[in-house]
């Protein structure tokens, strides 16, 4: 067994860099040029994974408008019968006291009637 060498020199290093920038020369020379079919193809690919991804997009914005306009109808028809309901209490109520001030108004109409009957009873014994 040989001893591994435990200092590199400069020349080797250098040998070692240029080896290294050699291959990846050679690796970009091996890279496929623009016009190879692999190369279309693979761009066709993302062509249509992009076109695929857009077309998904514009759904979801689709659905996502269809969705707020359906919200904005409900929230809508929610808000007139909330006020159909508020008008019919505010009747309900406006009846109950025109029915209380009625009932009021013949409660005493009632009562003076019986206080001037009595008044006169009163009246027709003091004046035998």
């Amino acid at each position: 067994m040989s001893r591994m060498k435990m200092i590199d020199t400069f020349k080797d290093r250098q040998q070692t860099a240029a080896a290294a920038k050699a291959r990846l020369v050679a690796n970009l020379k091996s890279r496929p040029s623009a016009d190879d079919p692999a190369v279309i193809a693979r761009a066709a690919e993302r062509k249509a994974v992009e076109e695929a991804r857009a077309a998904r997009r514009a759904a979801r914005a689709e659905a996502a408008a269809a969705a707020e306009l359906a919200a904005r109808e409900a929230a809508a028809a929610e808000a007139e019968a909330a006020a159909a309901a508020e008008s019919h209490a505010r009747n309900a109520a406006a009846a109950y006291a025109a029915q209380q001030a009625e009932r009021a108004l013949a409660l005493a109409a009632e009562q003076k009637a019986k206080r001037d009957e009595r008044y006169a009873a009163r009246k027709a014994r003091a004046g035998r």
